[in-house]
């Protein structure tokens, strides 16, 4: 026989194999097809797929929506004194101020340097009181930083910022002001009298209110033009660092080792260098942790959920006997048998994580519309800022997550149908007839 007959030969068995594993995958109960099990197997593979998806695109979402909410309403990098972060007892005068930006501005990365002051103060208005952070800031400067100048949401013209102050709206609602109306700051570093630091109060103009979409921005922060921070805070010409932003902030690693050899040729002072990966080190790991600890414990629920398919598989086997002895009588072979019910057992999985992928990507790209609803329904909020930080559930479906949770789904699947369809190709053919 020729490789042409053998191949011809082979693919017709494969198509006759196909076809038996097909009419007993979809043979109704009563004529020894798969059990409400197997069914239920189904469903609960396509279930356990669509929820890893979900689960990885809001888990990734999260991330990228909190990275960018970093880096766009905050500095890349810092540089501070070396004192002011020991003692908090000095900043950088005007001339250290002019020789860091010199070295700052010597590495290619660095698009931006800014001078900060930055306190803690006591906001108040007729209708409430509020802890803020004040970032005393440059108008050219804070026209650099993206959410702020393209907010989600906006009122007040930030080009009227020399003329008042920006708050978060937020804190804005909190206080019960809008823009043209007045808040009192109350601040702890105010005149030096004979008897001490006494506080200062000051009324500031409300021009600008900004929704920057991370509760604890737009909850807390004001930006006060610099030349009213340095009087306020008694600051004369010095300031708390310089903030830098930088062309490529996810290699901020490296751009503050080259900062910082910069740095080091500045005689008599020392200098620490603090970056955004740094600030944000312990949340952006618990996130890490998270979203790997959940893919574990859901690819978990995948295996539970396809192990059903076994119990599927060995009923089949037991109400197929007799004709699992016929088919080895007429000349099909243990490897053909064992092809049937692996086929048989295999699109089980198969369709069930083809199901839940596409439930899983739709669920997550209708996801903010799903939450509209539920909240509608049944009322309340499902998402809780002031707990989550971002004002909505962030939603990023990546290719590589879906193809993950493919992989997992399909592999459990086939491996666990192996052992049925070895069993049922083991079945002595003499046995079955007798007990068919």
């Amino acid at each position: 026989m020729g490789k042409g007959s053998v191949k011809r030969a082979g693919l017709f068995a494969l198509n006759y194999e196909l076809r038996i594993a097909f009419r007993y995958l979809f043979a109704k109960r009563s004529e020894g097809g798969l059990s409400a099990v197997a069914w239920y197997s189904l469903i609960g593979v396509t279930l356990s797929v669509a929820t890893l998806i979900v689960i990885q695109a809001v888990m990734i979402g999260f991330r990228v929506e909190f990275v960018s909410k970093i880096l766009g309403a905050n500095s890349h990098l810092s540089v501070y004194s070396d004192s002011f972060i020991k003692e908090k007892r000095q900043g950088l005068n005007k001339e250290l101020q002019e020789i860091i930006s010199e070295k700052l501005k010597q590495v290619d990365s660095v698009i931006n340097t800014m001078p900060i002051i930055m306190e803690t103060v006591m906001a108040s208005s007729t209708s409430g009181n509020a802890g803020v952070q004040v970032f005393g800031i440059q108008e050219e400067d804070l026209l650099k930083l993206p959410l702020l100048i393209n907010p989600e949401n906006t009122q007040g013209d930030i080009k009227k910022f020399s003329d008042g102050i920006a708050i978060g709206s937020s804190l804005a609602r909190q206080l019960g002001v809008k823009v043209e109306s007045n808040i009192r700051l109350v601040s702890p570093s105010g005149a030096k009298t004979v008897f001490g630091v006494t506080p200062r109060a000051m009324d500031f103009k409300v021009s600008y209110i900004f929704t920057v979409g991370r509760y604890d921005i737009d909850s807390t922060r004001i930006y006060m033009p610099m030349s009213e921070a340095k009087f306020f805070f008694n600051r004369n010409n010095s300031v708390d660092r310089i903030d830098v932003l930088v062309d490529q902030p996810n290699t901020i690693e490296s751009i503050s080792d080259e900062i910082n050899l910069n740095l080091m040729e500045i005689k008599g002072n020392k200098f620490v260098v603090w970056d955004w990966k740094q600030a944000s080190n312990s949340f952006l790991s618990a996130l890490d942790i998270e979203r790997k600890a959940m893919f574990v414990i859901w690819s978990l629920v995948v295996l539970i959920a396809a192990l059903n398919i076994i119990s599927g598989l060995v009923m089949m086997v037991k109400n197929k006997t007799q004709d699992i002895a016929i088919l080895r009588t007429i000349g099909f072979s243990r490897s053909s048998i064992m092809r049937i019910f692996f086929i048989a057992g295999s699109l089980i999985g198969i369709i069930g994580t083809i199901l839940g992928v596409i439930l899983g990507c739709l669920f997550s790209s209708y996801l903010h519309e799903i939450q509209n609803l539920v909240e509608f329904i049944f009322g309340g909020t499902v998402w809780d800022p002031q707990v989550r930080y971002l004002t909505k559930i962030p939603v990023k479906l990546r290719i590589n997550d879906i193809l993950s949770a493919t992989s997992i789904a399909l592999v459990i699947s086939l491996l666990i149908t192996i052992l049925p369809s070895y069993r049922a190709a083991s079945l002595n053919p003499i046995e079955g007839l007798r007990h068919g």
